[in-house]
């Protein structure tokens, strides 16, 4: 991994007591930024902490020497060393006299994105979020370069304060081909993102830091132009850019629907709800955590709409080992607004599924069979299931039996099925269906329901509670109902 920092040229606009210690320092290639307050001792901060530059105190003589020999700060009071990713902010009084300074280390790190290097191949847009510091602009940046150079296409980086390119009229050599366009005042970056897709047919924009409504919005009109997207915004984790009003039209915008009376029973939801508004500007969606361990969301509109339901979500990580190799790992997340027992399910199925080396065929599926609820490998055959049971015991199954859902919670039942990947299918049609889950408390209020399952010899089964246990065992002995007695072999 090739690191470029141009460190020398930051230390050089500061006072000789600041920067001689960094010279020397044993760690001055982790340092991430210089930090210099009127009145108090200059501080160096590296990933395991700050630490004094000097016992001297900042004087206003200091702050005047460093301001002369940086350029002019912008709207965002901002600025930066010509030709170098440095970024230099600034801390006003009242009076609009600066009284601090951020000296934040700008390096192009060659290498960085070999976590997700595979993800670049597919086209598709692109979302990075974080914590302010842990390089998201450094990704970007380096994923701006790769998409230019390697897989040679048009790209186009909205650079609003000089972070991603560098200072000056000639961009770094970091991003490779790809062409820079500055923003004269901050407040403008929506402008000149729309201004990029009209006047320089890109196929590929890159936009650091999206923070506005605007901003938003013009991101969502560049990718419903079918210009693909690689942008990043402030938060740790999905679920805060859903609960952020600003900000969720990136993932699609978030809406509140009030079902009817019937809908609602029939969900066994509340009446008010939350729901995706439209298809997300962004694809994929990567958190970064820390500098080699990100987590990938590859289907951004499932993961939103999940989180949105209260299911639990399958997330990969991702970790860049110190041999160079990337370790992908598959984890399940849970969901505040769950049950714990399906977590229990899930870690039963996967203790199980050790145990058991019975298939050795294609399409595998599992099930819970039997009062000993012991686990169950499937394989798929001519529209049948054979039932490889632990004791040589097998048994037809229909392919997926049909299943209708009245004043049960549709997204638990989902979550059963899905984790114990059970051969069942849900229908919103009544007529479609084999059998009929219901609650008991309702099912008799419902005579037209009756009728239909009497007319068409389809069976009842009601449970007295919608929660996650009571649905496992009905589905369960819904399956065992319908197992076929012959045997084979």
């Amino acid at each position: 991994m090739l690191i470029a920092d141009d460190l020398d040229k930051l230390l050089n606009i500061l006072p000789e007591f600041i920067c001689k210690p960094l010279r020397s320092h044993p760690d001055r290639k982790l340092l991430l930024e210089i930090v210099i307050d009127l009145g108090r001792k200059p501080e160096a901060r590296f990933p395991k902490g700050p630490e004094y530059l000097s016992n001297k105190t900042i004087s206003w003589q200091d702050l005047d020497c460093c301001i002369k020999r940086i350029g002019n700060f912008s709207g965002d009071n901002r600025s930066g060393i010509e030709k170098t990713l440095h970024r230099i902010s600034s801390i006003k009084n009242r009076n609009g006299n600066i009284i601090g300074l951020t000296c934040r280390v700008g390096r192009a790190v060659f290498g960085t994105i070999s976590i997700i290097r595979d993800l670049l191949d597919n086209n598709k847009s692109l979302l990075l979020l974080g914590k302010p510091g842990v390089g998201k602009t450094t990704a970007i940046r380096e994923i701006a370069r790769v998409l230019a150079d390697e897989m040679e296409k048009r790209v186009v980086i909205i650079d609003t304060s000089n972070e991603i390119a560098g200072d000056g009229d000639i961009p770094h050599p970091a991003i490779g081909r790809a062409r820079r366009m500055q923003v004269s005042r901050p407040e403008l970056q929506h402008r000149v993102m729309i201004e990029a897709v009209e006047n320089h047919m890109p196929e590929v924009i890159i936009i650091d830091e999206i923070g506005t409504e605007l901003e938003a919005l013009a991101a969502r009109t560049i990718a419903e132009r079918g210009v693909q997207l690689v942008g990043t915004a402030h938060g740790n984790y999905l679920a805060s850019l859903i609960k952020n009003p600003i900000l969720s039209d990136l993932i699609g915008g978030i809406q509140y629907v009030t079902l009817g009376d019937d809908e609602a029973k029939r969900r066994g939801s509340q009446k008010s709800i939350m729901e995706r508004k439209a298809v997300p500007a962004f694809q994929m969606a990567i958190e970064i955590h820390e500098r080699n361990n990100w987590i990938v969301h590859e289907k951004l509109d499932e993961a939103v709409d999940q989180i949105l339901q209260g299911m639990d979500i399958i997330i990969q990580r991702r970790n860049l080992t110190t041999s160079g190799n990337v370790h992908i790992k598959s984890e399940h997340l849970k969901s505040n607004d769950f049950s714990s027992s399906i977590n229990q399910i899930f870690n039963v199925k996967q203790r199980y599924a050790k145990q058991n080396s019975i298939v050795k065929a294609l399409n595998t599926q599992s099930v819970f069979l039997g009062k000993n609820e012991e686990f169950i490998s499937t394989i798929q055959s001519n529209n049948k299931y054979i039932i490889d049971t632990p004791d040589a015991k097998s048994y037809y199954y229909k392919r997926s039996m049909s299943l209708y859902s009245y004043c049960i919670n549709l997204q638990q039942i989902e979550a059963v099925i899905n984790t114990l990947e059970l051969p069942v299918v849900l229908t919103k049609d009544v007529l479609q269906a084999d059998v009929i889950l219901a609650l008991r408390s309702n099912v008799k209020q419902n005579t037209k329901l009756r009728q239909i399952a009497k007319s068409r010899q389809m069976t009842i089964y009601t449970i007295h509670n919608t929660t996650v246990p009571h649905i496992t065992r009905a589905l369960r002995q819904i399956l065992n109902i319908y197992k076929v007695s012959n045997l084979i072999g």
